[in-house]
């Protein structure tokens, strides 16, 4: 079966992008802008939610602050992109359909999947059925809801990585009262220079959360959680960061996969075992010269445009080129008026250089709020959104060349 139908062949080349978070909605937002003028080729985006979740900014909806209700159907306006809502339950890659909500089938010639990780809820026995995640607005309402009814306690926040860090902090800056206890196997900001991690750390200190490094939650109970060795840390509250896990679709579907469940991609983004099919954002194990990508809206969002750009290409007959990208930063929150950012090399290892308190702050929030004029630009000038750091000799795969 051909991977398309060459333009002008009297049917349009229908692409259905699966997924519309960051790295998704820059897929469609980029191909449809590129191809709006032309009627030989459809653009349709599915998600579960008209909302769009900013994750961003769900540590601070969890802490009932205002953020912006996004509309995925308004920030596709203009682009002649369709928009279709329900739950992919099937993916089917002989016959090219895709089922949603198990009650209608869509078909595709070239398919984007980008149905990007949860919180890992199964791993440890109790997250389940007791601890609260941040995978959607809903969620973070739902933790909001509960805090503000707390009046005092314990809120562990379990997983010491960059959601738990700014969660923690959000917390305890909003509610002095509640004693916060961030748990996990690493030191917070682990990753940091030795600087930028003493900065991070005082400032958790200031807040008053207590952080303990190198413990493993093995069990959540409805009152406390269970380390490994066998302690238990009461708690009233339990939020779950620690790990993620991606859809099982990609795995059941037959797409060759990771151990984590990662579609496996070419360098161009295409699956290794379905070309028709490519992958982006954290729902996609990506090689770079430095090892695999991590998913994060820095790297999610040029993987969607380059995904959107190399449809085009092969449509043309062309070979895709392939995605390279150069990690630069590491912003986070400490609160609303502090932050840190330690500037990377493009394999994601820190520089000398980086940033605190206010300005950082400020930093912080331009980058958070950077997608919306990212995506009003690339409606106008699709190949504004094409410009991202290559990374240089760091992300050459030299097996590629």
């Amino acid at each position: 079966m051909s991977d398309h139908h060459e333009a002008g062949a009297g049917t349009a080349h229908r692409v259905l992008i699966l997924g519309a978070g960051y790295a998704g909605l820059s897929a469609a937002i980029q191909l449809a802008a590129r191809v709006r003028r032309r009627g030989d080729v459809e653009v349709t985006l599915v998600n579960a939610q008209e909302r769009f979740t900013e994750r961003l900014r769900l540590h601070m909806t969890a802490t009932g602050r205002p953020t912006a209700e996004l509309s995925i159907p308004e920030l596709l306006e203009g682009t002649g992109a369709r928009f279709v809502r329900g739950w992919v339950t099937a993916v089917d890659l002989e016959a090219r359909t895709v089922r949603i909500d198990d009650e209608r089938v869509l078909s595709y010639d070239t398919l984007v999947y980008g149905l990007g990780g949860v919180a890992d809820t199964a791993a440890v026995p109790g997250v389940e059925g007791h601890a609260y995640t941040l995978d959607g607005a809903q969620n973070a309402e739902v933790l909001a809801g509960r805090l503000e009814g707390l009046g005092g306690g314990t809120v562990v926040v379990a997983g010491s990585g960059l959601t738990g860090v700014e969660s923690a902090a959000e917390i305890a800056e909003r509610y002095p009262e509640l004693n916060v206890v961030l748990l996990g196997r690493r030191e917070p900001g682990a990753s940091m220079n030795p600087k930028a991690r003493a900065y991070l750390r005082s400032a958790l200190d200031r807040l008053g959360v207590t952080v303990r490094g190198g413990v493993e939650v093995t069990k959540v109970l409805p009152d406390a959680v269970e380390l490994a060795g066998g302690e238990t840390v009461p708690a009233d509250v339990v939020l779950w960061t620690s790990g993620t896990r991606v859809s099982p679709l990609a795995a059941a579907a037959g797409l060759t996969v990771d151990e984590r469940g990662r579609v496996v991609t070419d360098a161009a983004l295409r699956s290794v075992s379905h070309p028709e099919v490519f992958a982006v954002g954290d729902a996609a194990a990506i090689r770079q010269g430095y090892g695999v990508m991590h998913g994060t809206c820095q790297s999610g969002m040029p993987t969607g445009v380059h995904a959107a750009v190399s449809i085009l290409r092969v449509l043309k007959g062309r070979r895709p080129r392939p995605f390279r990208f150069g990690y630069y930063h590491t912003p986070v929150s400490l609160g609303r008026k502090d932050a840190v950012v330690q500037f990377t090399r493009p394999d994601d290892s820190p520089r000398r250089f980086y940033l605190t308190g206010r300005l950082a702050a400020r930093y912080k929030e331009t980058v958070t709020a950077s997608p919306w004029p990212t995506w009003t630009r690339m409606k106008k000038m699709p190949a504004s959104g094409a410009f991202w750091p290559r990374g240089g000799r760091f992300t050459r795969v030299r097996e590629a060349r």
